[in-house]
């Protein structure tokens, strides 16, 4: 029996105190069935049965969105159709699992060039799991979040150690590192044709749209009433299709801010439509509900880009003069991955704090004492910028430093333990290498400050250390 509440059911939709009616106690919703004027709000322990798919719904749903998928899907690379020998299922598995990994907090357009290169090297699991954990990084290089380039190198290694089979069944899948619900779910629905669902930011949006759920979608609660709800509607015979077609519609028509209803093959099943229709004061891109953005954590950080050449260098082509970049730790933030010296500041500290920082960063973890065992040739500042982070924005200071060593450049590297924390490339090996996005732009800097300021054959050979600011 369905009764009035006088508060919203958490995963009922309700909208903010600011924009209720003045004279209204309680949002009436659109609750399961035929009827599209506004019922009443439910019991808590309704929700269940309310927020669920009836079985003509359900059959309905699916044959609009695979309709809508088969005549609108968009021409992507992992979307290649393969014959269902064994080979090729294995094959389309792989594609799918790179794309869907590629696919995680970045963009489809960005992500088709990097696919493709990415096929091209690796083709199948095989050929991946022979790759070194550099290789994979030079080729995500500009794709952020590398944590996910490693874990598909490890669950390559680890499938191909086991004999070489990918799991044909999502929970098979998920003992594969890095592969959660959802990927495991986008495998075994799309490639092994697994009756199971996926959810991701897209399906939430549909189906909250769809059942007028405006709870927090990042409610552990919430997110499991989506998976159950998900996988009333998945189709039993084309689920990858039908996965697929629910995470089209929220890529491009029910979208965040602009969801076009009218062309929206299930708009008559949609209640968060049917609400905005019956009150002035509700919108569709009310649900769901906008989760409380976590505030960026601000860090600085002091950049140096070494440049090392010997005596023969100077005066003549760059080309031969070397770069120092250290490695990442294995965990944390870019774990693993090639930068140029870096230090972490307490704050916008002042040019003379930066290099001393930077200094005692050399001396401590490169050996490098740059009043001892060099001459400064040149030490510029060349700029600064932000770059953003999910959960950080870094501002960087950049500066060059030049250095003339007073020994050779390979004697730098004759102890072990430098090897494998740091290593010296010659310019022009550099400017071909995978670089990520805030390393790169910080080489760019450097090009681009030698271009406009230092001579073409090289650096003056009398010392320059002008402190300067070129934004």
């Amino acid at each position: 029996m369905l009764l009035s509440l006088p508060s919203p059911s958490p995963l009922v939709s309700t909208m903010s105190e600011k924009k209720k009616k003045k004279n209204s106690t309680r949002r009436s919703v659109v609750v399961v069935g035929e009827s599209k004027k506004p019922q009443p709000l439910v019991e808590v322990e309704d929700i269940e049965d309310s927020l669920s798919f009836s079985k003509d719904e359900t059959h309905k749903l699916r044959v609009a969105l695979l309709d809508w998928y088969d005549l609108n899907r968009r021409d992507l690379p992992w979307r290649t159709t393969f014959k269902q020998e064994d080979e090729e299922v294995e094959r389309r598995a792989y594609g799918v699992w790179v794309s869907e990994v590629m696919l995680q907090q970045t963009r489809v357009q960005t992500v088709i060039a990097y696919y493709n290169r990415w096929m091209q090297k690796w083709p199948t699991i095989h050929h991946l799991a022979q790759a070194s954990l550099e290789e994979v990084n030079e080729m995500w290089a500009g794709l952020g979040y590398y944590r996910r380039a490693r874990f598909l190198l490890e669950g390559a290694k680890k499938i191909v150690a086991e004999g070489g089979q990918i799991p044909k069944v999502a929970s098979m899948l998920r003992n594969i590192p890095g592969i959660g619900e959802y990927t495991s779910g986008a495998i075994a629905s799309i490639a092994f044709k697994e009756v199971v669902p996926v959810v991701d930011g897209n399906v939430v949006r549909v189906i909250a749209r769809l059942r007028a759920i405006s709870a927090n979608p990042k409610d552990s609660a919430t997110i499991k009433k989506f998976w159950k709800l998900a996988a009333q509607l998945v189709d039993p015979v084309r689920p990858g299709d039908f996965n697929q077609a629910l995470m089209e519609l929220g890529a491009t028509v029910c979208t965040p801010l602009n969801p076009s209803c009218s062309s929206c093959p299930a708009s008559e099943f949609c209640h968060a439509l049917s609400n905005a229709k019956h009150d002035s004061t509700v919108a569709v891109t009310d649900y769901p509900v906008k989760g409380v953005k976590v505030k960026q954590r601000c860090d600085f950080s002091a950049v140096c880009v070494v440049e090392l050449v010997g005596a023969e260098t100077l005066n003549k082509n760059q080309s031969s003069s070397k770069f120092i970049l250290v490695k990442r730790p294995e965990e944390g933030l870019l774990a693993g991955l090639w930068e140029f010296p870096s230090v972490l500041l307490d704050g916008e500290a002042v040019p003379l704090a930066r290099r001393e920082a930077m200094d005692r960063f050399l001396e401590k973890n490169l050996k490098i004492d740059i009043r001892k065992t060099c001459n400064i040739v040149l030490r510029e500042d060349i700029g600064e910028f932000v770059h953003i982070f999910s959960h950080i924005r870094l501002k960087l200071y950049v500066e060059l430093l030049v250095l003339q060593l007073k020994v050779g450049v390979d004697d730098l590297f004759k102890s072990p333990d430098n090897k494998t924390t740091w290593k010296c490339v010659y310019s022009n090996a550099l400017s071909s290498m995978g670089l990520t996005t805030s390393v790169r732009k910080v080489y760019n800097m450097v090009q681009n400050f030698k271009q406009k300021t230092l001579p073409s054959s090289h650096v003056p050979t009398k010392k320059r250390t002008r402190t300067t600011t070129r934004n």
